[in-house]
Parts: C-alpha cells; structure tokens; sequence
C-alpha cells in the first residue's frame, strides 16, 4: 500500500500532480491495481468493450451485406491502403487526394494495421472503439466532480446512449469519430489542468479534420477565461493556424482550393468560393435578418436541436459554459444547408457530443449532494442524476439506434442473395485490375491502384475537385479499365452509361443480380 495525500484546489479544479516538484511517485504493481478496481469501472470497461464489440459486428454485418458505398466507405480504404504500400493517397473513387479532401491526418495511425491484416475491420473497429471510450472521460471527470463513481458512471452511460454517439457508429466509416474520444480528453484535461494530456489531444483532434477549429476555438477561450490565459491563448491561435493552413496549404496544394463546401454556406450562388459566399451571409444577415431566421427554422432544424439536447434534460444550462464549447458546432450545422449536417443520424452531430456530455457533468458538480427542507433531507444531486438518466433513456428508446428502443434497424446480412452473388462475380477480377463497378461493389475491391464508381471514368459524376468536369469522359483513365461490374437491375439506372460503351467490353461472368464485362483490347473505346 502506498501513502495517499490529498490535494485542495478549487472546487472543479484539483493541483494536478504533474506540477508538484520533489514528490516521489510510487507505482503500483499489476495485482495492486487490478485489485484497486471497483465494480463502477468494471461495469464501465465491460460498456465499452460490448459496445465496440455490438456495433462493430453490425458495422461489418452492414458493410458485407452491401450497405455501405463509395462514400464513405471505400474511399477511405483504398487511401490508407494506398499509404500501407507507400503509395500517394490518390483515391481513384472520388477523384483527388485523400488529404485533399480533408486534412484527416489522425488516419495514418491506422495505416501499420493495413501492413498486418488489411480489410474492412480496420475502419469499424477502430470507428465503434474510439466513439466507444469517449464515456472514458466523461466518467473521469465525473468521479471526482459529483464525488461518486455511480453518479459518474450513469453520466458515461448518457454518453453511451445518445443518439448522435449510436448513430455515427452505423453511418458508413468516417474520421470523425476520433473525436468522440479525443474531444473529451481534452475537455476532461483542461478541466482537471492536466496540461501535458490535455496538448496531445488538441494536437490529436486538430488532426482528424480541417474545421476541428469550429470545437477547439471555443475550448481554447474557456482554457483562457477559466483556467490559464496563456494556455488558452495558445490553443486559440494555433488552432486557427492549424486550420488555415489545413486549407489554404495542405488542401489547396492538393486540389486547388481550400474546400469543397462552400455552397453549403446559405444565400451562396454557384461558383462562390468560401470568402464570396460567407459574405453573401454576412449581408444577408445585416440587410435581411428576417430571412436568416427564416433558414434557421426551415426544415426541422429546430427538432435537430431539441433531439441533440434533450438526453441531457438540459441540466448543463445551470452553469453552461462547458457545455457552450459544442455551441459553434451546433450552430454551424443549423446553418449549413446541407441536409445531413443538421440530422442526428450523421457524423456531424458527434463531434458536439463530448462537451454536452461533460458540461451536463460540470453544472451537476454545483447542485449541492443535499438540500434540507423543512427539516427533511433533499438528495438534490441524485434527483437530477435520476432526471439525467431517465431523459437519456427515453430518448434512446426514441431515437437511437438500440436493439431495445423503437427505431427500425438495419442490421445487415453478409449472405443476403445479393451480397453472395456479387462475391462469387468479384472472384473473377485480377488482383491489380482496373475496375469501373458499382457503388455498393466499389467498398469490397477497393485494394488496387485504379477503382471507378461507375460511370466513372467514362462519364464524370461527382469526380475530382472542378464540378466544370461533370459529363465529360477522362479518356485516358476511361481507357485503361479493365473490368466493369454492374448490376441487372434496370432500377439502377446504369444501362445508358454501359450501352454507349458496350460493343468495346465481352460479358466474362453473370449471374441473376450482377453482370462482370472486360475489356476488349482489338476494339477502340467507343463514345465521345
């Protein structure tokens, strides 16, 4: 046993340990810490093991049972293998530079695994485990600040059981469920003046995405008002260095431009760039504001916002500036006019997750343990972690996507007929082939240099970073597929596209869904 001392700082904010000099540091041996486990942390290891392990298997049930695509799904597995073979990340299914697209750096940790075992694995795993041990931090800070590990582990739990946090482990494989831990790293850090810890997950987040600034811009502000000027002031600066050179460096080296979305700013026009189009929005809201207020409410916007909020029975509004971090996020996707940003079930919602979590946690730290009232004793913390725990339920069940809950779920089935007979067709392709296929086969050949989402190359839809190429053909790439992979169906609308294209490519494998074509090299490719 070693000695413990305990340490007073303020009443969120402990000395942290790593500032005291001359303290002989005692390391428990293995038995000493397993033994120091409680059953709170034992039933929070096993929540996040059987999350990771539930909604990895349904994510790798979906992806084999042809429910992902091209994006986004295959793109990100064709860069990173890519990158395991020292090759540039060029993804041929969308037509520019993984990097380009986004600066999502914090993927090149996942590259040495595509050295050992590569396959779909890598990206549902990884996505269901880091969302999965974003509860970690949120029972962290929650131990010491409601002074009670069940308290703090029905705060993980919320967490758990938001429907944003469900919802991202389901949509396809994105980067952006790193931050579902690494936000609340840094907030539990920053929280705790944890500095060294709470560098490395600034530094972590910045690398999932460009706009991570959108998050860490506003944590760097309540760093500098509520803990260390310096500090603060430091992550707001850098941060938006980080960010500008993200984009007008990295991105714009690489594609041309600093983003793609620009149209996603309101009142844009078609050809804006980032600059025309945010002050298309700047006097839209000074000369017309009635307007703006107008957009903000249109298209359930509102309930996006109720839907996000509401599993924490607002209790963060009772010291808010925690929870405030996330604000800029939330506005920001109300704003957009791109309709996945503001729904629940998509990767954009996550990322304000963390601070809502922890700002709920951080305002039930200052509800006193107990209140007396007339002469009879109010455990006015467990009312609210009662009131906490009964809104995060009833929203699951309403909105997430749980085995238990009302939501219709699409589980998957990796021997579904379609499924199986597009495996027995993508058998016959040539490792190394070039291969033009459709979007649901595109994610299960993805490991070679030249893979198309048909009908690219040979008619451009949604390719590359100049939308002036839509319709064209990239001769060149066109002419060096070697197989193309489609489906029966006449639902999918690809018979146009192939009957310009057909007298040059010989039926070689079919089957009742799916139809393998390859190349024939004696006849020209014909077609503009």
């Amino acid at each position: 046993m070693t000695e413990q001392v305990a340490i007073e700082g303020s009443d969120d904010a402990p000395v942290d340990p790593d500032d005291l000099d001359d303290v002989a540091v005692v390391r428990p041996t293995v038995n000493e810490w397993l033994g120091a486990r409680t059953l709170p942390q034992i039933l929070l290891t096993c929540a996040v093991l059987l999350w990771t392990a539930y909604f990895t298997q349904r994510s790798l049930d979906i992806h084999h049972g042809l429910g992902t695509s091209s994006y986004d799904s295959g793109l990100y597995d064709q860069g990173m293998w890519l990158l395991s073979r020292g090759e540039a990340p060029f993804i041929t299914l969308m037509g520019r530079n993984m990097f380009g697209d986004h600066t999502s750096f914090v993927l090149l940790l996942l590259v040495p695994l595509y050295w050992i075992a590569p396959g779909a694995w890598i990206m549902f795993f990884s996505q269901s485990a880091v969302i999965a041990a974003g509860a970690i931090p949120v029972f962290l800070y929650g131990r010491r600040r409601l002074e009670s590990e069940w308290f703090a582990l029905i705060a993980a739990g919320t967490y758990l059981l938001h429907p944003a946090v469900g919802w991202a482990n389901l949509e396809n494989f994105h980067p952006d469920s790193f931050l579902g831990l690494f936000i609340g790293v840094a907030l539990y850090a920053a929280l705790e003046r944890k500095w060294k810890l709470y560098g490395a997950f600034v530094v972590l987040s910045l690398l999932v995405k460009e706009d991570v600034s959108l998050v860490i811009v506003p944590l760097g502000i309540w760093v500098a008002l509520r803990r260390s000027w310096r500090i603060g002031l430091i992550t707001v600066f850098g941060s938006l260095w980080f960010m500008f050179t993200a984009m007008y460096v990295v991105m714009r080296g690489l594609i041309g431009q600093p983003t793609l979305n620009a149209w996603r700013i309101p009142f844009s026009q078609p050809g804006d760039g980032t600059g025309a189009a945010a002050r298309r929005l700047i006097d839209t809201a000074v000369t017309n504001p009635t307007q703006l207020a107008d957009h903000l409410r249109a298209d359930g916007r509102p309930w996006y916002l109720w839907q996000m909020t509401s599993p924490f029975a607002w209790i963060f509004l009772r010291l808010p500036s925690v929870a405030m971090i996330s604000a800029l996020v939330l506005f920001t996707n109300v704003l957009s006019t791109f309709w996945y940003q503001y729904q629940v079930q998509y990767h954009y919602a996550l990322v304000a997750v963390p601070a809502l979590a922890i700002g709920t946690v951080y305002a039930l730290g200052a509800v006193k343990s107990k209140v007396t009232v007339q002469s009879l004793e109010v455990p006015l913390r467990a009312v609210g972690i009662g009131a906490l725990a009964l809104s995060s339920f009833v929203a699951a069940f309403m909105w997430s996507p749980m085995p238990w809950g009302r939501t219709v779920l699409f589980h998957g089935d990796p021997d579904n007929v379609y499924a199986v007979t597009m495996r027995e067709i993508i058998e016959e392709i040539p490792a190394g082939a070039s291969v033009a296929a459709h979007h649901r086969v595109t994610p299960h050949i993805a490991y070679r240099t030249e893979i198309y989402q048909f009908p690219n190359p040979f008619r451009v839809v949604l390719y590359g970073p100049d939308r002036e190429l839509e319709g064209i053909r990239l001769s060149e790439r066109a002419d060096r597929v070697d197989f193309v992979v489609l489906p029966t169906s006449e639902d999918e609308n690809v018979a146009d596209d192939f009957a310009v294209i057909e007298a040059a490519f010989v039926e070689v494998a079919a089957n009742q869904f799916w139809v393998l074509y390859e190349r024939d090299r004696s006849v020209p490719l014909p077609g503009n």
